[in-house]
């Protein structure tokens, strides 16, 4: 009788121990096959069906996500380029040029020192900023300053303008970035209306603010001074406004990110619509700085000479850039942030 009792204990192990194994293989092929899924282009994920694609990117997001993050996944755009990277400038190669529509044609440079607006009375927002972040973080982080007119521009909105508008007073250029490496007095000038557009609270506080932060926290400790152009794309026949207001709603918003370590010069551009979820990934959202241009009217980076240029912006990466192994944890709190 004892014999019988161990035999079928033994039984029931083996049994449960065949079963956890065929378990990790089957989320080991999930995995791999959401993995090897969400590094596809986004237009071609787009087209799939979607109950496929929810399935393997519940697996293949978070997993992609870190081994992205240690590079053991994915490709970046990187192309050699024999000039020193700029020093002290807050652009890259230059300031955005119009090259027609749907960039309005009223767009005009305030300089604000540590960061630069393209701003438009028409839209009553920013249509590009630009700023550059160091490598180190020489402030602590600052409590967040009030929101204000920016007395300077007869058309620049009022923080009450955005009052139940169900719309963000959303940051172009980062508070956290930009109070961190300049401190106090610049930070304020990030909570003038004239640094401000209207995003969706799901854009604002999720993928926009994780990419900002990435660039802040990870990025800059991984490949040193980090230049970004973000802006925002709007119907040249117009579009949404906020009631009462005028403030045009744009469409989506993008943001092109530029590093130089040596001679390596690295490019990364994402575009985000305003009907983002919550939780969606950043790396689903990568483009080209080519399509962004095309979606702008607007031309990037015209100083670089063509025989960089054109391939960096051209180039499709298809993750986010891998950062230090010591700061996993962190990036996986800044999503949870």
């Amino acid at each position: 009788m004892r014999k019988g009792k161990r035999k079928g204990r033994r039984r029931t192990r083996r049994a449960s121990l065949k079963l956890g194994l065929a378990l990790l293989v089957l989320l080991a092929i999930w995995g791999s096959a959401g993995e090897w899924f969400v590094h596809h282009p986004r237009t071609w994920i787009a087209e799939q069906p979607e109950a496929v694609s929810r399935v393997l990117c519940l697996a293949g997001n978070p997993l992609a996500d870190i081994t992205d993050a240690f590079g053991w996944t994915g490709y970046d755009t990187v192309y050699e380029y024999d000039t020193d990277a700029p020093s002290d400038s807050v652009f890259f190669a230059g300031a955005p040029k119009r090259i027609g529509p749907p960039a309005p044609s009223d767009i005009r440079i305030l300089d604000r020192g540590e960061f630069v607006v393209g701003w438009s009375d028409s839209l009553r927002h920013p249509v590009w900023c630009a700023y550059h972040v160091t490598r180190d973080a020489r402030y602590e982080n600052a409590k967040r300053p009030g929101f204000a007119k920016d007395k300077s521009l007869p058309r620049a909105p009022t923080p009450n303008d955005y009052t139940k508008s169900g719309y963000d007073r959303g940051h172009m250029v980062p508070n956290y970035a930009i109070v961190t490496r300049y401190g106090e007095s610049a930070q304020r000038k990030t909570f003038l209306m004239s640094n401000i557009a209207p995003q969706s609270p799901a854009l604002n506080r999720g993928a926009w603010r994780e990419i900002e932060h990435r660039i802040a926290d990870l990025w800059t400790a991984r490949y040193g001074e980090i230049w970004v152009i973000v802006g925002a794309l709007s119907p040249e026949s117009g579009g949404e406004t906020i009631p009462g207001s005028g403030i045009d709603v744009p469409t989506d918003y993008y943001q092109i990110i530029i590093s130089q370590e040596g001679m390596d010069v690295r490019a990364l551009a994402l575009i985000f619509s305003q009907e983002i979820g919550w939780d969606a990934w950043p790396a689903r959202h990568i483009a080209t700085i080519d399509e962004i241009e095309r979606l702008t009217g607007l031309d990037f980076n015209p100083e670089l000479p063509s025989f960089i240029q054109d391939p960096l912006e051209s180039d499709l990466p298809n993750r986010l850039w891998p950062i230090r192994p010591l700061d996993i944890i962190r990036q996986i709190a800044i999503r949870f942030m």
